[in-house]
């Protein structure tokens, strides 16, 4: 009887970048607040920062919380790590808080706008204390700082 055979467990090479409601009018909705920079410019920035640590993006943009949930528990099979702005469902979503959670990832909180310079509510966020780094207020740059982050904190795993 010979042994059965036991595929590796695929490589992960990727980052899960998460975009949340309403981040799809980048670059028109209020650019005095968010810039002019549309989702299209941060993914190029997102896959050329992982480009230069041979990784690569996967990208989610939802309005919708459950489609954001399904991505995150997708990324446990293929992703290293998980950048996210969540927008307003930091505010509000423990959904996706228990998503992040539930994935044993490590995960990067993004917003492109400093959120403690802006409206109360914005202060508190459900997701801050599952995540290994928050960024808030370097803009678009801030996705490349958790991405750059994340491929140092996996750089061993990630083969």
């Amino acid at each position: 009887m010979t042994e059965p055979t036991v595929s590796p467990a695929p490589a992960r090479s990727s980052i899960l970048v998460v975009n949340g409601p309403n981040l799809n009018l980048l670059g028109t909705r209020e650019p005095e607040k968010y810039g002019t920079a549309t989702l299209g410019d941060i993914e190029r920035l997102c896959a050329g920062a992982a480009d230069a640590h041979g990784l690569e993006c996967d990208f989610v943009q939802s309005n919708y919380e459950g489609a954001l949930v399904d991505a995150i528990h997708e990324a446990r099979q293929k992703s290293l790590g998980i950048v996210i702005n969540a927008a307003a469902y930091t505010h509000t979503s423990v959904a996706i808080r228990d998503a992040i959670s539930a994935v044993e990832l490590p995960a990067v909180e993004v917003h492109i706008t400093n959120v403690h310079a802006r409206e109360p509510f914005r202060h508190h966020s459900y997701l801050s204390d599952v995540c290994r780094a928050v960024i808030a207020g370097a803009g678009p740059l801030g996705y490349r700082f958790a991405i750059d982050y994340l491929a140092e904190l996996t750089r061993d795993r990630n083969v």
